[in-house]
């Protein structure tokens, strides 16, 4: 018995050191590879993968400005979080079902000869390039705080703006690094009507469609994702029970309760919806196969519903 506690613990320590370095290399080829994109440094705090539930967790994501601007940071997004394909895993596009990002702050800077940091970037200059890293992410959402604008062409100190955004954007339909790349900046810049910029004249991203009926932030739990759709109680769970009896098996079904119970690739899908004000109605959706959570499958389901409520309002 001591013998196999004693077994038990080194392989509990060696899956944890597995885990603990897996982590560290992905983090390390994920902060590469964004500060070559991008052409500036890029460092993160922490990096998490958890297979099981096909979710990434970031947290401090930093940008920091291009050369021929003070150090400092320009772009900081607290936590990151998304819900990856897992199917997808073994392609050479990578396949996000959902991206969360909560930007807090950005920076802009205006140096001497009247240039922004932000137009200084690798990816700005380079946005008419024919390379690009394909992926695909079927919903972005973003959460803008603020943007802090220097502009230090007049005097010795430089004269400073400060934009309170605080605004939820939802977008579908990213196919490139690089669309997401200029997307998480150009749209924090159009939220405070910022536009005699470089950055905001690349066509590149007008073809990513922003979702209207999707007005708060997607929030991903341990176990469920969740968000509030611009349509009423009756009309959203009219929705979700077509979608679902269309890609699974309905078990239970309780339309004044607004809520359901199915059975979607072997997973029970439990969706609840809520009515909020102003006719909105928050949907939460968790999915769950042999006891462990299914994120991946609860994702899948909560685009569908988003994307055919968008078309119906249309």
């Amino acid at each position: 018995m001591k013998k196999f506690i004693i077994a038990l613990g080194i392989v509990v320590i060696l899956l944890a050191c597995i885990t603990i370095f897996k982590n560290l290399i992905i983090k390390s080829v994920v902060t590469t590879a964004a500060s070559r994109i991008i052409g500036a440094p890029v460092h993160i705090d922490s990096f998490s993968l958890n297979i099981l539930s096909s979710t990434i967790h970031i947290s401090g994501f930093k940008m920091y400005n291009p050369s021929g601007f003070p150090e400092g940071i320009m772009l900081s997004c607290p936590t990151i979080k998304v819900i990856y394909d897992r199917g997808a895993l073994l392609q050479q596009k990578s396949h996000f079902l959902i991206v969360e990002i909560a930007l807090k702050e950005m920076q802009l800077s205006k140096n001497k000869a009247g240039k922004l940091n932000v137009d200084s970037l690798k990816i700005v200059q380079q946005s008419k390039s024919t390379s690009s890293i394909p992926m695909q992410i079927d919903l972005l959402t973003l959460n803008i705080g603020k943007i802090v604008y220097k502009d230090c062409m007049i005097g010795t100190e430089p004269s400073m703006q400060v934009y309170d955004v605080d605004r939820h954007k939802t977008y579908k339909g990213i196919l490139t690094a690089q669309e997401l790349a200029l997307l998480v900046l150009i749209e924090p810049m159009k939220s405070a009507a910022i536009k005699n910029a470089d950055i905001c004249r690349i066509d590149l991203v007008k073809r990513v469609a922003m979702l209207p009926v999707a007005v708060a932030e997607t929030f991903i739990g341990k176990d469920s994702v969740q968000q509030t759709i611009d349509a009423s109680f009756e009309r959203v769970y009219e929705i979700s029970l077509q979608e679902i009896k269309h890609i699974g098996k309905i078990i239970q079904d309780n339309p004044l309760g607004g809520v359901m119970k199915a059975d979607i690739n072997g997973a029970t899908v439990v969706l609840m919806l809520r009515k909020e004000i102003d006719n909105k109605t928050k949907i939460t959706i968790s999915a769950r196969k042999y006891m462990l959570p299914q994120l991946d499958i609860a994702a899948w389901v909560l685009y569908q519903i988003i994307d055919t409520v968008q078309d119906t309002l249309q």
